[in-house]
Order: structure tokens, then C-alpha cells, then sequence
């Protein structure tokens, strides 16, 4: 869809002519001029304005009366001033009125000193009241959330935490209850307001209402300091600033990034800061000896994993994923594969796509960028739901849909968060993305030979298939295709292409694809040469290596012999875990780089170097769209409890390249982690000219410099995938997914306790009846080995079909292998809100200061 032609006008403003972008509300076009008006429900992200606050009046040639400058958009040739005697008098009385109820709190008001009322009111106010009635009292604070404190006599009522709710987010919880001076900000059930994004409500708040719980009463504006930097957290990356006093992360603030994440964030982002500080943090080397892993100093541990990497030689392997940066990657490929001999490294948790159809897909000409998503005529989801893998996406998909009428059309296994705004929706069989693609791209050429087959193979039909494949051709030229890691295997990658270049996406500007990584960086990770089959930027390599399967089969049979677990849990995030139990306890050595201590470490690993947590790291990423960013260090390294001078936490690019020297390879003489990234750049050929001062604090689109070689490749003849497996004689298909809360991090955050990711047995309805298990029953499920959770159960799960968590810290999925499951009721139960509710509120106490507080929402006979 054509971005909006931006035309220059001009205006007249306080008597002197100002050039604006045509469209401009007046708010924002007085910022061209310098004029600052003021506002407190006005925000541009939030959609059309209200004008409920009256705050911005000013005043225009030729109309009589004063008109809001937030919901008045410029015109060329429009006469405005905001300095008139009429004009100071209305932004008086506005602020003077807001005052009223006001209970002018400012010494103790979490928000003092960072608050826009007390800036407005400083520069606009009357700085006196003629009011001196006694004031409206709420009973505070109440806990709108387990994350959210809200102070209700505070509230101004500009409604921007409503709007967000029913607007942008979409969850429609939070309303206004009641009229006039008892209007209060609520959720419409009166249970508390959980979402994803709930979060971002806090920073919409222009007063001190809205106050996280886990940052009340921490720091005043004054005591802190603030830090720019990307959240690695999952695969959207988003701008944040941390909010730092005395080296410890307080708090996570959105850094608007249009390009980026459209100023949200997520509320596993925006919470999860609290693990850097955890208990479980690893300050300092472990080295095993016996059965049991014991601190130790540096120079044991380097010299303990050199020897063990001399040992292993090219019989080494490695694993990399979660907050690996551009430079680990790099200089960890180049000391296994080109100073030990091994190309045994992985950054997928599935099989890898050939060279080939690795660089087609990195094309520049194919790449889709995130405001693509908003733009586009179409949104094509295929076997991904973003609000899991990159939740931002979500909202700017939703904000398309909302806005310019993009089309969402889903794909997938299991249902999806944008079904109910898709247009068209097909579902296939857990593990059936691949016959997907390619019965797609039969049905998109006309082979109705190849379709029949593909479709059967996915688990659907050929009628349904070529249904879908018309409505994505009526939905427009500019098409943005979305995929998921887990639907790349098999031929999904030449399928992707094929698709490609039917729908001309090569060709049209806004369309394209865009790929969600198992890993926050795992496109960074895999163009710094971190994968088997080729070296930095796609470069051939003369003996590929083995997927991370092949490594787990090839450690358990003793055809390697050491690996290296680079932020890598492979017991808890790999799927089948059967396999790495047995791989890791059969390895020599195990060598793990890890920032927070877990069973795999303590069960398996022989040498444990501490890593940075992601505010401690320096480094660059790579956004999925192609997007170099970097990582900025905002608090210096944990360092151990009793300040030994040889313990603490250090920089992972000096790790490695101690151990290459001690090995006697050169790496270079690297002194700082700029000159690493320097040579990053340098080395890999489509980053060449780019430099750190370039990338800045927004970073650089590699793929529109136009310095990759594109690749000359064709439609290609595809195979029929092999059929999903049938399900059959009470046996029902396997699907698995990974939830957003699903992490380390959520897991040792307090302040998330309540929503960490717990095992549930995903079933439909027509399903459960044949089985007689009814919503809330516990069950298990197995083949072989068994995961027991209770059922949750979903109208739009497909019938034949089960679905588990993936990552979970209990209860994985990963016992079982993919395919055909059975389920064992074995105990009653229901799903009852005021269990929930129970849950919710003992997993909060003790994690705030706040004195206990009434329930919600609140009758207004309790005003008084």
C-alpha cells in the first residue's frame, strides 16, 4: 500500500511563517516553529485524537472560539497563535480545573520530578487555586495488575490507558466506570489487567496514576541515570532505555523506533530486567571436579577448556543462540572452524536450509521491513504467531489492519492471536509447514498434479489450498510474508521462493518476507558465519558440519567429543531432550557460557565461564529485517559478593580470544570490543563501510546499501514433502509452540511470577467429548515417555490435534518426539476465576512496597 505522499505547507504561527508537513495536527506542526503547546491526552501513537483535555488551546484566524491544537490539523495559509492574553487565560483555567480534585502529592508521588502535569503546571499554570473545597479521596493504592499500582485520585481522566487498551492492544480491558467526579479508570470484569502489553500504559500516564509496582518507591529522577540500548529478549529487538542507579537496572523504558517497534514494548521486555540481578546470577568460572561444580579462578578455567578444545581438535562442536552477539558468533566460528577444523556448529534448533536457498533468501531485494507490516496490502502468516516470537510485530500488524485496511491472512497448526482480524485463515497439521508451502506454490502456478499430493502431505486439502491461494492473490500487489523458523525444513526454503517470485515480491517495493528466528540474534548470528554449511556472510567452506541433531547423535555415539553451549540450554529449549541427556552426558566436555545458573549446568557442564547480562554487553545484532543495532553496556559486570579481584563477570569476546591464544592461534590484538566489532565489519562482505559511529542508536539497514551480491536463482521443481501422520486409533497429532513467557528471565523475575510459563494441554472440543476430559482436567500425554498438565480447552484447535509448551522450565515438551500422542485423564478439575485470581495474588506479595489495598474495582460509595 503507497506510504502517504508528505507535502510542505505554510503556516503562520505566532507571526512568523513555518514549513510542516501537510496532515500535521497542530500540536506536532508547532514543533517545526519551536513553539512548544501543551498537551496531556494527546499521543500521536494512539490514532486519532479526542481532544478530552482542552490543555492545548489556541487560537485561529477566522474561527471565533479556541480550537484544541491536537485534533485541528494544519492548512496552508492558517494563521495561529498560542501567546494571546485569550489563549494564556483557557490554558490557565484548564490547569487550575484539572487541580481541583488533584491531590498535589508531588514529595511522595512516584512520578515527582518526571511528571508532565508539574511541568505543565510550572509553565502554564495560574500558580495559584481559588478552590480550597476538600478534595475527592479514592482508596489507594490499588493493584490494577500484579505489575501496575494505580493511584486513582491522581487520574486526569485524558483516557490515553483506555484508548491503548481498546485501540492499540487490543484487549479491550480497561474502561471508564461511572460519569462526572466519580469516573474512575478500571478493567470491565474487575479482575486484574493482565496482558502482554500492559505495561506500556505506565509510560502513557501523564501524571502519576499509572506506576509500575516493581519501581515504585526505587529511585527519584535525580538519583538515576539513563542508558540506551536493544532488548534481547526474542527476535523484534526493541529501543530501550534502562533506568540505572548504583549499577543495577531499576527499570525498562521504550526508546521510540519507528522502524523498529513503533515505541512499545512488551511486558516480558519491560519486567524482565529483574533477572540481571538475580540470585542465580553466575559471577564467577565453575570448574567441575568429581560430581560437583566449584568456583574457580580465571586462569583455571581458560586453561581447563583450552585443554579439552586441544583434546577434542576438529572432533569440537558448538551451540549458539539467546543474547549471542554479532561478534561472539564470529569469533567463536573462526576458533572452532578455522583454528580447531570442526564446521559442527548450529544456531537452529531444527535442520538447516542449503547455501543456496540461505542467500537467495537474504536477498536484499526480498527483504520486507517492520513498517512494511503496517503498510502492506496483505500480511501473510505462515506457521508463526508473532505475539509469542516477536510481540511487537503483533500490535504493528494490528495497527495496519486497524488504520489502512491491510489484509492478515494466517497460516498455521495452531490457531493464532490474529485469527480474529485475519481475513482468511487455512489450518494444517502440527509439522505440516513445509507441504504447506509447497502445495501453495502449486496452487499459485496451476500445478494441480503437485497440489493434491502437497496438501495431503500438510494435513488439509487441495479445494482449501487453492482457495487460500486465491484470496492472497485478491488481496494486492504488496505482500509481506511472515514465516517461523519451525516451518524451514525440508524444501520450505525453495518453497519460500518460488512463492517469491509468483507473487513478483522481488519487484514491488513494500512487500517481501520476513523471517522470526528461534533467536533474538539469529540472523546476526548465522551472517557471522555461526552455522555448518558456511562461513562469515554466506561464504563457502570447503567440509560443512552438522546440525545441531547431528551434534546431539554424533556426541552421543562419541564421534565428537566437546561442545560449547553459547547461551544455549539445549536440555530445555532443544527438542528431543532424550537425545541431549544422553549427547551431554556422554560428551567429554561440556563447555558452557552461561549469566544465571540451571540444571543443565549443574548436571552436565565441566567448565562454566559467567556471561554478560544483555545491559552489561557491548555489540552489535542483527534485526530480522536486516537492521544492525547496538548493544550499549549501561551497568558495569557483576562482580562476586566478596570483591575478589579475580572473580567477576568478563566481556565474552576477550573470553574466547584468551582461549585461542592459549591454544596458540592469532586472533588478533584486540583490546576493546569496538575493535572486534570493527573487524566484524570489515570481514563480512555486504557490512563493508558500515561503522559503529553509522549504526549510532538507530541503527543501519544493511540491505539497502546494495552491497550484496544477489544470487541468480530460479523456480525450482519441488518434491511432495513426506505426509504428516495421521492420527489414529485414539491417537491424536503433537504440536508444540513457545510462548512469550516461556524464559529464563520471566522465570527468575519476580515480579512475572505470576505468569511464567506453566505446561497446558492445548485440545479441541470435539476431541475432548470423544475422550470424556473436560476443561481443567489434568492428563497426560505421551508416547514413550509422558508430560502430565491440565487441559485447556480451544474451539479452534483442529480436531486430531494436541498442542504443548515449549521451553517450559517443568514439564517440557521436548521428552517427546514429534508425531502421534495419546492422552491418560487421570484427574478432575476446572478452571474456576477466582482460583486465578487466588494464583495471581500471592505470587506479587513481598515484591512490593505497597500496603494492602481493596479489591477492584471500587463502588462509588467509597468516594468521600
Amino acid at each position: 500500500m503507497p506510504r502517504p505522499e508528505v507535502r510542505t505547507i505554510t503556516f503562520t504561527l505566532d507571526g512568523r511563517e513555518v514549513q510542516a508537513p501537510e496532515g500535521l495536527m497542530l500540536v506536532d506542526g508547532a514543533k517545526y516553529g519551536d513553539v512548544e503547546i501543551p498537551i496531556f491526552c494527546y499521543e500521536p501513537k494512539l490514532g486519532q485524537p479526542v481532544g478530552a483535555c482542552r490543555m492545548c488551546l489556541v487560537e485561529i484566524e477566522g474561527i471565533p472560539k479556541l480550537q484544541t491544537a491536537c485534533s485541528t490539523a494544519i492548512r496552508d495559509g492558517m494563521v495561529v497563535n498560542t501567546q494571546t492574553q485569550r489563549v494564556h487565560e483557557a490554558q490557565r483555567a484548564v490547569v487550575e480545573f484539572l487541580l481541583v480534585n488533584h491531590p498535589l502529592d508531588c514529595p511522595v508521588c512516584d512520578k515527582g520530578g518526571e511528571c508532565p502535569l508539574q511541568d505543565v503546571t510550572y509553565g502554564w499554570g495560574p500558580g495559584t487555586s481559588r478552590f480550597i473545597e476538600p478534595k475527592r479521596h479514592f482508596k489507594k493504592p490499588l493493584e490494577l495488575s500484579p505489575l501496575i499500582a494505580i493511584d486513582r485520585e491522581r487520574c486526569i481522566l485524558c483516557y490515553r490507558c483506555v484508548r491503548y487498551s481498546q485501540e492499540i492492544s487490543e484487549d479491550y480491558q480497561l474502561v471508564l466506570h461511572e460519569r462526572g467526579a466519580a469516573s474512575y479508570v478500571g478493567t470491565f470484569d474487575g479482575h486484574p489487567y493482565v496482558a502482554p502489553f500492559s505495561g506500556n500504559i505506565i509510560e502513557l500516564c501523564p501524571v502519576g496514576a499509572l506506576t509500575s509496582r516493581a519501581y515504585r518507591f526505587r529511585a527519584r529522577p535525580w538519583d538515576i541515570e539513563g542508558a540506551g540500548t536493544v532488548c534481547a529478549g526474542c527476535s523484534a529487538q526493541c529501543n530501550v532505555e534502562l533506568t540505572v542507579r548504583d549499577e543495577r537496572v531499576l527499570r525498562v523504558l521504550a526508546r521510540d523506533h519507528d522502524e523498529v517497534d513503533d515505541g512499545w514494548l512488551c511486558d516480558k521486555g519491560r519486567f524482565s530486567y529483574q533477572a540481571v540481578h538475580s540470585d542465580e546470577r553466575i559471577v564467577t568460572p565453575m570448574v567441575r571436579e568429581g560430581s560437583e561444580l566449584f568456583p574457580a579462578t580465571w586462569e583455571k578455567a581458560l586453561a581447563a577448556a583450552a585443554g579439552a578444545l586441544k583434546k577434542a581438535g576438529n572432533r569440537a562442536s558448538a551451540l549458539a543462540g539467546g543474547t549471542t552477539t554479532n561478534e561472539e558468533a564470529f569469533l567463536l566460528q573462526q576458533l572452532i572452524r578455522d583454528d580447531l577444523g570442526s564446521s559442527h556448529l548450529s544456531a537452529r534448533t531444527g535442520t538447516e536450509q542449503p547455501l543456496d536457498v540461505l542467500r537467495a533468501l537474504a536477498d536484499p531485494k526480498l527483504q520486507a521491513s517492520v513498517p512494511d507490516l503496517e503498510f502492506a496490502h496483505t500480511v501473510l502468516l505462515v506457521d508463526c504467531d508473532p505475539i509469542d516470537e516477536a510481540p511487537v510485530w503483533d500490535l504493528r500488524i494490528r495497527k495496519g489492519q486497524r488504520r489502512h485496511g491491510t489484509k492478515v491472512i494466517t497460516a498455521s497448526a495452531r490457531p493464532t492471536a490474529l485469527d480474529p482480524i485475519a481475513a482468511t485463515t487455512l489450518r494444517f497439521a502440527p509439522g505440516g509447514g513445509e507441504g504447506f508451502l509447497v502445495a501453495l506454490d502449486a496452487a499459485l502456478s496451476g500445478d494441480a498434479g503437485q497440489l493434491g499430493g502437497a496438501a495431503s502431505s500438510a494435513g488439509t486439502n487441495a479445494t482449501a489450498i487453492r482457495e487460500f491461494a486465491d484470496a492472497l492473490r485478491a488481496a494486492g500487489e504488496e505482500v509481506v510474508i511472515v514465516y517461523g523458523e519451525r516451518a524451514l525444513h525440508g524444501n520450505a526454503g525453495r518453497a519460500l521462493l518460488n512463492i517469491s517470485a509468483r507473487l513478483n515480491l522481488g519487484t514491488i517495493s513494500g512487500a517481501g518476507l520476513l523471517a522470526l528466528p528461534g533467536t533474538p540474534n539469529g540472523r546476526g548470528i548465522r551472517e557471522a558465519g555461526f552455522a555448518p554449511g558456511h562461513g562469515p556472510g554466506y561464504d563457502s567452506i570447503a567440509a560443512p558440519g552438522r546440525d545441531a541433531d547431528g551434534i546431539a547423535e554424533a556426541l552421543g555415539s562419541g564421534e565428537l567429543h566437546t561442545v560449547w553451549l553459547h547461551h544455549v540450554d539445549p536440555l530445555r529449549n532443544y527438542p528431543n531432550r532424550p537425545l541431549w541427556e544422553r549427547a551431554l552426558g556422554t560428551a567429554q566436555t561440556v563447555i558452557a557460557v552461561e549469566s544465571q545458573m540451571n540444571d543443565t549446568l549443574r548436571e552436565f557442564a565441566d567448565v562454566v565461564f559467567p556471561a554478560e547480562a544483555y545491559p552489561e554487553k557491548e555489540g552489535t545484532l542483527v534485526h530480522p529485517d536486516g537492521r544492525l543495532q547496538r548493544l550499549r553496556p549501561a551497568i558495569g559486570r557483576a562482580r562476586a559478593a566478596n570483591g575478589n579481584p579475580g572473580s567477576g563477570v568478563r566481556p565474552l569476546w576477550q573470553v574466547i580470544t584468551d582461549i585461542a591464544r592459549q591454544l596458540g592461534f592469532s586472533t588478533g590484538d584486540f583490546r576493546t570490543g569496538a575493535q572486534v566489532s570493527r573487524r566484524l565489519l570489515e570481514t563480512i562482505p555486504f557490512y563493508a563501510g558500515i561503522t559503529l559511529e553509522e549504526i549510532g542508536g538507530r541503527g543501519v539497514r544493511w540491505v539497502e546499501r546494495e552491497d550484496f551480491v544477489s544470487p541468480d536463482w530460479q523456480i525450482a521443481k519441488l518434491e511432495i514433502p513426506q505426509a504428516a501422520p495421521a492420527p489414529a486409533d485414539g491417537k491424536l497429532r503433537l504440536g508444540t509452540y513457545r510462548p512469550l513467557w516461556a524464559a529464563k528471565e520471566v522465570d527468575l523475575s519476580p515480579v512475572l511470577q505470576f505468569i511464567r510459563a506453566r505446561q497446558i494441554v492445548e485440545l479441541s472440543p470435539v476431541d475432548a467429548d470423544a475422550l470424556g476430559i473436560n476443561e481443567g482436567d489434568q492428563v497426560e500425554v505421551g508416547n514413550g515417555t509422558r508430560v502430565r498438565a491440565n487441559v485447556k480447552l480451544r474451539a479452534a484447535v483442529p480436531a486430531g490435534s494436541v498442542f504443548l509448551a515449549e521451553g517450559t522450565a517443568e514439564n517440557g515438551s521436548n521428552v517427546l518426539t514429534h508425531g502421534l500422542v495419546e492422552l491418560h485423564r487421570i484427574g478432575a478439575g476446572s478452571v474456576d476465576p477466582s482460583a486465578v485470581a487466588a494464583q495471581i495474588q500471592p505470587a506479587v506479595e513481598g515484591h512490593s512496597e505497597m500496603p494492602q489495598s481493596a479489591p477492584l474495582p471500587i463502588p462509588p460509595r467509597e468516594l468521600t
